[in-house]
């Protein structure tokens, strides 16, 4: 059996990147031409010249605010996604709220290469416990699995007890989901006296996947392999590895381009500078070009040992606006600001976000008057952002612009 998915993730560097370029101009000037927001944001921009990387570099980024805006709008894709192309598909609400189309077609969002790189394959039962409900990363996650042939089960998130007793007894070979829940399952399974020990291979995503948490998972018998992934995107760069150890960095998903930017510019930085990770698709139903992604990277440079030939980069670094992850979803400073705009006796407020063993913890610290209530703020923190957390109420916040404050430690 083959170690790559197909004979593009070994081509040579420099044939996969004039492969890219060659395609952009047509790419270009097909979704200008048929896109109503790509119409007007590449009306003063020759894309018939946009050829190389220095060309592209020339072009805007489109940051997510930006997005959010236009679909506030124009609901729901802001003129960014072809109507065309979208029937009998799906869409979906992420968290900020941001919209996004379903593309059609098999495995829509590149997943099954990196499904393929963690080892899973035709005969494996995956246990999906990512979220099917309003957002993608479910979807994205199950058809990955199921274009590599694999049968799925979308047990979502949640009802962890139920959880066990379905994987008990259908015996998945593999778990797909974020990181720490399948630490939970699994212990849940421990103190219910139920055996997992089917479950071997693993890929998460929507997490951190801390090294001692993937160390734990070793000792259990399950090799676990992480993905990086945003809904809008799908599968952006996933982890390889050789004879089961995994490989620094994560190798960028085929027909993306990729670049890094310096934080608040649009200006590629050289390699193995962090910055921000600005992606380019060519996704006729949702083309996102030169779209900010907001997470810090760094390319890695120099060729992968497990053979693939592709980009490739760090890892997810942290945020480049403060937007963070927690519990695999992500948290904007615009939620903070509007629990403080909620509650009346809220003066500031400042979200401390930390870990709990392997579980992620948010507490909302805030600055408030003499009759501000703890469990209304944490109520207001539950319906704004979806997530539960506890209310800290202090005398006052430092003065350094933080409004979320990400205390993990992604080395431990």
């Amino acid at each position: 059996m083959s170690e790559f998915f197909d004979k593009a993730e070994t081509r040579p560097s420099d044939e996969r990147e004039a492969d890219l370029l060659s395609r952009l101009p047509e790419f270009l000037a097909r979704i200008r031409s048929g896109v109503p927001a790509w119409k007007a944001r590449l009306a003063d921009h020759d894309v018939a010249a946009v050829t190389n990387r220095e060309a592209l570099a020339g072009l805007p980024v489109l940051r997510k605010s930006e997005l959010m805006d236009a679909q506030k709008a124009d609901p729901p894709f802001g003129g960014y996604a072809d109507p065309h192309t979208l029937a009998g598909t799906r869409l979906f609400m992420s968290p900020g709220p941001v919209w996004e189309p379903q593309p059609p077609g098999l495995d829509p969002w590149g997943a099954a290469r990196a499904f393929y790189a963690a080892g899973i394959r035709k005969d494996d039962l995956v246990h999906n416990a990512l979220a099917y409900h309003m957002t993608p990363g479910g979807f994205i996650l199950d058809e990955g699995a199921r274009a590599l042939g694999a049968r799925v089960f979308p047990a979502g998130i949640g009802n962890t007890e139920m959880q066990v007793e379905a994987a008990a007894f259908i015996a998945p070979t593999a778990y797909a989901g974020t990181p720490d829940y399948l630490k939970t399952i699994l212990d849940k399974a421990a103190e219910m006296g139920r055996d997992l020990s089917s479950i071997t291979k693993a890929i998460v995503s929507g997490g951190a996947l801390f090294p001692s948490m993937r160390a734990e998972y070793a000792e259990r018998g399950v090799g676990v392999m992480q993905a990086y992934a945003t809904a809008d995107l799908g599968i952006i760069a996933y982890e390889t590895a050789v004879d089961g150890e995994p490989c620094p960095g994560m190798v960028v998903n085929e027909d993306l381009i990729v670049e890094i930017v310096r934080p608040g510019t649009g200006q590629p930085v050289p390699a193995g500078e962090v910055g921000e990770l600005v992606v380019t698709n060519f996704n006729p139903a949702y083309p996102l070009i030169r779209f900010g992604t907001g997470d810090l990277s760094a390319v890695l440079d120099e060729p992968s040992p497990c053979g693939r030939t592709n980009m490739r980069i760090k890892g997810w670094m942290g945020r480049a606006d403060q937007r963070t992850k927690v519990k695999g979803m992500f948290v904007d400073p615009k939620q903070v600001d509007e629990i403080v705009k909620a509650m009346d006796a809220i003066e500031a407020a400042r979200l401390v976000v930390a870990r709990d063993g392997a579980a992620d913890v948010m507490t909302l610290q805030v600055v408030a008057g003499g009759n501000a209530d703890a469990g209304e703020i944490a109520e207001q923190m539950r319906i704004v952002t979806k997530l539960k957390g506890s209310v800290e109420i202090v005398e006052s916040l430092p003065n350094d612009g933080k409004v979320i404050d990400d205390r993990r430690d992604y080395d431990a």
